[in-house]
Parts: structure tokens; sequence; C-alpha cells
């Protein structure tokens, strides 16, 4: 009988990338909802006021960022099929993409990928739209916000869980490890993203990457000593 131990797999080797001014140069959600507005459904523009007011709302801090996220959903999309989504989703890519994906966020994909790590995207977005983004650069899981589902099987302008942003993000990173069977300890984490409300990722992960931070991050990289990157040309 064989008693020598069986080897050690190989530690997974993971990069997670946040989306919004990270992969992308500009945010997502505003620019995507205008498409969905300008060039499916001209009269929701009507509905307009209500967003302004919310945003206004959240500027002062009365009401939380969840909240306008779904105003925001109910009036320039309503309740719409995954398929609806999908097809406006890949018209607004098809538009958005080629000036506002970085070539330095396309170019350390594909060096990452060829240094054997799996591709993953966590970002605030919802999936509905994000995963358009994430199938056109090559990643190889989402971790996004959801929303609610109808009995029918429609989008509800209605967050289900979490909003995939600050600690939660880390949270749904943590869950997407467990339910692929990853366990922490045996795996390499390479994290990017150019905000500070990721800090608690960037904390999680073996390999935290700032890519062209605003001010509030590039001074807690500073102080942790975290390596910065440029991804602007």
């Amino acid at each position: 009988m064989d008693t020598s131990a069986d080897p050690m797999p190989t530690p997974a080797k993971i990069a997670i990338y946040d989306l919004d001014r990270t992969i992308t140069r500009a945010p997502t959600w505003t620019p995507f909802l205008l498409h969905a507005v300008t060039h499916h459904a001209p009269w929701r523009l009507a509905l307009l006021p209500a967003v302004i007011g919310a945003a206004a709302l959240r500027a002062l801090g009365l009401i939380h960022r969840d909240r306008l996220k779904q105003v925001m959903h109910r009036a320039a999309l309503g309740t719409l099929t995954p398929a609806r989504a999908e097809h406006i989703a890949a018209g607004w890519l098809a538009r958005f993409g080629p000036a506002h994906i970085r070539r330095g966020a396309r170019a350390q994909i594909a060096a990452d990928r060829a240094h054997g790590h799996r591709i993953v995207i966590a970002t605030a977005a919802y999936g509905f739209y994000a995963e358009a983004i994430a199938r056109d650069v090559g990643a190889d899981a989402l971790i996004a916000t959801h929303t609610a589902i109808d009995s029918l099987g429609r989008l509800l302008p209605r967050i289900e869980g979490d909003n995939c942003y600050g600690p939660a993000k880390r949270d749904m990173i943590e869950r997407w490890f467990a339910d692929q069977g990853i366990a922490r300890d045996r795996a390499t984490v390479r994290f990017y993203s150019d905000h500070v409300s990721d800090v608690p990722s960037f904390e999680w992960a073996d390999e935290p990457v700032v890519v062209n931070p605003h001010a509030a991050l590039r001074r807690v990289a500073a102080q942790r000593g975290w390596r910065q990157v440029d991804w602007n040309g």
C-alpha cells in the first residue's frame, strides 16, 4: 500500500477587478440608463424630475445610495425581461465600450490570464448589464448587484440582497469563493480597484493593486505601500 501523502493541490490564482473607473474610464450606470431611455423609451424622460429629486436627497445624505439606485432603475427602465435587458445592454456596450474600456485593463486581464489567473469582475453595477462587459473583456465570472425577480421572471427595480459595494463587496467575494469550493488559504488573490470604498477587499487580497486612484485612495495606498498603476494611456 502506498502510504505517501497526497500532493498538495496547486493554489488557485484569482485576479479580481472592480468595474467602474477601473476597467472602464467612466461610471457605467448613468450612461447605460441614458442609452436605454433615449434609444428605447424616450417617454421616460418625463420621469427625470423624480431622479433629480432623489439625487438631491442623496447629496444631502437624506437617502441611501441603494435607494437612489432603485429610483433611477424604476424611472429609466421600469420592469423588463432578461432578454430585453440583454438587448439594451448589447446596444449600449457597442457605443460605450470602444471609447471607455481601458486598453490598460484589457492588457492586464490578458497578462493575468496568461499567468494562470482566473478573471473575476466584482462590481456594484447590476449584473443584467455588467454581464455584457464581463463577456467583452473575457472575464470568467461576475460578482454583481442583483435585482429582484417577479413570478414571471421579470427584473424589478429593487435590489435583491446586498448592493455589491464597500464591505458588502468583500462579503460577496467570500461567498463566491465558498460557492466555487475555493479555500481562501489555498488561493492567491490579486485585487484591482480605483476607489477607497474597496479598502475592505484590498485588505483581504494578497496583492492589492490600485488603479488610477482618486485622492482618498491614493493617500491610503501610500500609507499601506500598495502598488499603484496608471491605465490612462
